[in-house]
């Protein structure tokens, strides 16, 4: 820890209370090397914060699929129609797309740890309320609240890594992230098929075992999970060096010139609205990956339809058509940790610029393959639109959608990346973006 005598004397109009009229500042800062910098977390600390921070990224990606696949079983059960059933699917988006905006900038503030736990468990009692529902009515205000909730906690995991690994190794945490998230739909297809289609389960089932993963998540939070945001981390040393002196003049670099909560709560809710609204790249990032993620939901809705009516699957053999075709996602998470470090060589050697004398990688070298997947992704949509038909074989719209989901991979890691690279080089709020 260093401390640093920043020779700013504070008025008695600072916000900043406890200090003494005409007090000088010493500011806390981490050392070179210093363990309590998230920077310098072992790498078994940081694969467990990394792995658990994808464990929720999949329970709540198959807290989308397996709900979709399961409805026969819920119409059965509660006596509701398809289009009563599908709008706890599409309040679960919306609660999803929603609430980052504003709750994203309050771990920025307060500290990622507290909003995992304050989110899972909210996920968790949502999830018994669905599995315990006894009408249509409930399960729809549950999957609401599974969307908010669950967002909570999920718009901060890019932040998460941002935090522990630095730019050159963020690559493969970073396809992990995006190998849990999609490959967890095709996971939670299978699974919801398979237990939603046995007479002794059903969907009650599915809500009940996603609530046991929940449960487990918000169990590894509280038990291995470190703070990850710097900031938050130099806040807790200041607080705790005063206490230990009883010296008021340490201070952290978030604490001096701290707004009020009234000014930190409007702060926090316009922050998101304001990168995006005032932001080029995030406009674009948001706009190719809001369009991906809606047709990725658009698919949970027509291949059960498709492969059922036009191919009389059944509802367990659907399931697995939606896992098969994530098999892509794992050849591509295997081949990142040879195809990212080359990207990393491309940054220094071709998209690098000099900041003081230093070569600082370019971000754009990361956007190669997105460039391809951007041909990719409406060509396999073509294929998988116009080939369902009985006198077309089932695994040629497969292969659509096989080579769908390899674009919407790529594009969804890179884009990821891509931003946090860019922001967090230049002390942008990575969770807010």
């Amino acid at each position: 820890m260093i401390m640093v005598d920043t020779s700013k004397r504070i008025s008695s109009s600072s916000r900043i209370t406890h200090v003494p009229q005409e007090q000088e500042l010493i500011l806390i800062k981490f050392h070179e090397g210093d363990a309590r910098d998230p920077r310098n977390f072992s790498y078994t600390q940081k694969w467990t914060i990394t792995l658990l921070c994808c464990t929720l990224s999949g329970i709540i990606a198959a807290a989308a699929s397996s709900y979709s696949i399961s409805y026969e079983s819920m119409m059965k059960d509660l006596n509701c129609t398809q289009l009563q059933a599908t709008l706890g699917l599409s309040l679960y988006a919306i609660g999803f797309g929603i609430v980052p905006l504003v709750s994203t900038s309050f771990s920025e503030e307060c500290g990622r740890r507290p909003v995992y736990i304050m989110s899972s468990a909210l996920l968790f009692l949502a999830e018994v309320m669905n599995a315990l529902a006894p009408n249509i009515q409930t399960v729809v205000v549950s999957r609401a609240l599974q969307g908010i909730f669950g967002a909570c906690g999920a718009s901060l995991i890019g932040g998460s890594i941002a935090d522990i690994w630095q730019p050159h190794e963020r690559g493969l945490p970073m396809s992990l992230f995006a190998f849990a998230s999609l490959f967890s739909f095709g996971l939670g297809s299978a699974f919801g098929g398979l237990i939603s289609a046995s007479p002794h389960l059903g969907w009650r089932w599915v809500q009940w075992v996603h609530a046991m993963f929940t449960g487990a998540f918000a169990l590894g939070v509280i038990l291995v999970m470190s703070e990850t945001r710097s900031s938050i981390i130099l806040a807790h040393i200041a607080m705790d060096t005063r206490k230990t002196t009883g010296d008021p003049r340490y201070r952290s670099s978030a604490e001096i010139d701290k707004p009020s909560m009234s000014s930190l709560i409007k702060t926090s809710c316009t922050r998101p609205l304001y990168l995006l609204l005032t932001e080029p790249i995030v406009q674009s990032v948001s706009l190719w990956v809001g369009f991906v993620w809606g047709v990725v939901y658009c698919l949970l809705e027509s291949v059960t339809a498709e492969f059922q009516s036009v191919y009389n699957f059944s509802v367990r053999d659907t399931g697995f058509v939606l896992l098969c075709q994530r098999k892509v996602i794992i050849l591509h998470t295997c081949s990142a940790s040879d195809l990212l470090p080359q990207q990393c060589r491309r940054h220094h050697r071709f998209f690098g610029e000099h900041v003081s004398g230093n070569l600082v990688p370019g971000q754009e070298a990361r956007l190669y393959m997105p460039c391809i997947a951007a041909v990719v992704l409406p060509v396999s949509m073509f294929i998988y639109a116009w080939t369902a038909s009985p006198n077309i074989p089932w695994i040629v719209p497969l292969i659509g959608l096989t080579a769908f989901m390899s674009g919407v991979f790529v594009i969804y890691q890179v884009s990821f990346l891509y931003l946090a690279d860019w922001y967090v080089y230049r002390r942008i709020y990575p969770a807010n973006v």
